[in-house]
């Protein structure tokens, strides 16, 4: 398996770096089993608010397929990039049915002298 490293590229994206991916997949498991505000809580991401909650529960009861767990396959598209003081953070989401999906997950990865913080934004179709 390629370690992917941190990198803070301003001009392309980057591949998600392997030390966040497991973050990414706990938060994905969360969504599959309809925890949006992520209750049982993942370290190093923040709180998401009920509106959040309810904005990615809405997106994804809309779409109108069952989300699955993330596999292996997602790293080869989702993406990173630096933004000056954060990254965005783009990962694509699966279903049931379709495999890769049109679906994203939004965050941002910040530096914190505890690590990395995670802020999780939507689920949406870019």
């Amino acid at each position: 398996m390629t370690i992917i490293e941190i990198d803070k590229d301003e001009v392309q994206q980057r591949p998600v770096p392997s030390v966040w991916r497991d973050i990414f997949i706990k938060v994905v498991r969360s969504f599959v089993v309809g925890d949006y505000q992520l209750n049982a809580g993942i370290k190093t991401v923040l709180p998401v608010s009920k509106e959040t909650a309810a904005q990615i529960s809405d997106y994804i009861e809309d779409y109108g397929e069952q989300l699955i767990e993330l596999p292996e396959e997602t790293w080869n598209t989702s993406v990173c990039l630096w933004m000056g003081d954060h990254w965005d953070v783009l990962v694509d989401l699966w279903t049931e049915a379709e495999g890769r999906s049109d679906l994203v997950l939004s965050a941002q990865v910040m530096e914190s002298d505890q690590g990395y913080r995670v802020q999780i934004y939507m689920v949406y179709v870019p």
